[in-house]
């Protein structure tokens, strides 16, 4: 039977919003909405949160959630999850990231379902793109193969409709898994071409070889990368009693 874990990532050390995982929710901080949610999904019991920031560190342990104190030299939060699982063993890790207080459940669930196949090394997320953000470099799109298997992604509205689109374009949704042994060999991997250009760096493993089984999912009602967001997700928690 396949093991997993759940991975979530967190820093104090945002630019646009520094201390933003433990800004107040209606009463939690929201590392701790992040980590509900993940236990809610019931994909596993193993779910942690990995940061280099004593002060998450202490909150955690206020409302009983998992911790590792991780290095605060990494270049991306795949890093941080690579020296987890350098520590905790697990066949398969999710890495849900710290910034999604109102992550859907069952997008968790759904990115565990690909490993039943051993030939799936990694899985992430899409959803259908709404036409207004088809052009906002922002939005991250994906192409995938008629096996679900991710060909590209871009910030562009890939692919370019020289003809109508039979098919809606697919927002990729930022959740991801991974097999350990591919998650180990990561860090070691120097940044490449298409990374670079795209400022993704989801597209070093697919540089490098490693297919990701893209599987159909609902992004978060709100991300927090700013104070507004926090404002948006206060509200959205009061008129939903959450």
């Amino acid at each position: 039977m396949t093991s997993c874990a759940i991975v979530i990532p967190a820093r104090m050390g945002s630019t646009r919003f520094p201390g933003k995982p433990l800004v107040d929710l209606c009463g939690k901080p929201m590392i701790q909405w992040v980590y509900e949610r993940s236990v809610a999904s019931q994909v596993t019991q193993n779910v942690l949160i990995a940061t280099p920031d004593q002060a998450i560190i202490d909150a955690c342990a206020k409302f009983g959630a998992p911790a590792i104190l991780t290095r605060s030299d990494h270049p991306t939060g795949t890093d941080r999850i690579a020296e987890v699982a350098e520590k905790v063993v697990a066949d398969v890790y999710i890495n849900v990231q710290g910034d999604e207080p109102l992550i859907d459940i069952e997008t968790i669930r759904s990115i565990s379902l690909p490993f039943s196949d051993e030939s799936v090394v990694m899985a992430s997320v899409f959803s259908v793109c709404p036409e207004e953000e088809s052009e906002n470099p922002a939005v991250v799109k994906v192409v995938t193969d008629l096996n679900s298997n991710a060909l590209y992604f871009s910030r562009h509205a890939i692919p370019y409709p020289r003809n109508p689109r039979s098919s809606p374009l697919k927002k990729h949704v930022g959740i991801y898994a991974y097999r350990r042994e591919i998650l180990l060999e990561y860090p070691s991997w120097i940044q490449t071409p298409l990374e670079v250009a795209e400022s993704l760096e989801q597209l070093r493993f697919l540089e490098n070889g490693v297919g990701i089984r893209m599987v159909e999912g609902k992004g978060s009602v709100i991300s927090v990368d700013t104070p507004e967001q926090a404002d948006a997700v206060r509200e959205f928690l009061t008129a939903n009693s959450l």
